[in-house]
């Protein structure tokens, strides 16, 4: 186990995820969400429109991706762009913060795909000791 040392921005000199009352968690909370991890893998690729970010990423409910794009553009993380046109024209892109992303949330990603197989036997170790009434073995 790694310990944890205290930071100034722990003890209240500055932001910190570790204070329950500081904004950070509700940034953390945004960044940390599946959603905006796969909405700015697609959108690093270029700018895209809403059915094309629909198409890419499996899953997404309309309304989900409409209330996370919102938010990504609340954040200054995601740029809208309406084109003045009938049917209405919208695209999305990154904005120089939300690109400031794309490695860390790419290596989470990469980190996913890499540990599947070990963290897929660790729940299936867990599964079996639970139906046994057993406490799951230390990998």
């Amino acid at each position: 186990m790694v310990p944890i040392t205290v930071t100034a921005q722990e003890t209240g000199s500055g932001p910190s995820v570790m204070n329950p009352e500081c904004d950070s968690r509700k940034v953390l909370e945004r960044i940390a969400d599946k959603w905006t991890a796969l909405i700015i893998h697609v959108l690093s690729s270029g700018t895209k429109r809403h059915n094309e970010l629909r198409r890419q990423i499996s899953g997404i409910s309309q309304k989900m991706l409409t209330q996370t794009l919102r938010s990504l553009e609340n954040d200054g993380i995601v740029n809208r762009k309406i084109y003045p046109v009938v049917p209405p024209m919208v695209e999305y892109s990154l904005t120089p913060l939300g690109r400031s992303l794309i490695e860390p949330l790419e290596a989470i990603c990469r980190w996913a795909e890499k540990h599947l197989p070990e963290l897929e036997a660790a729940r299936a170790r867990a599964q079996n000791a639970k139906r046994e009434g057993e406490v799951p073995p230390e990998p």
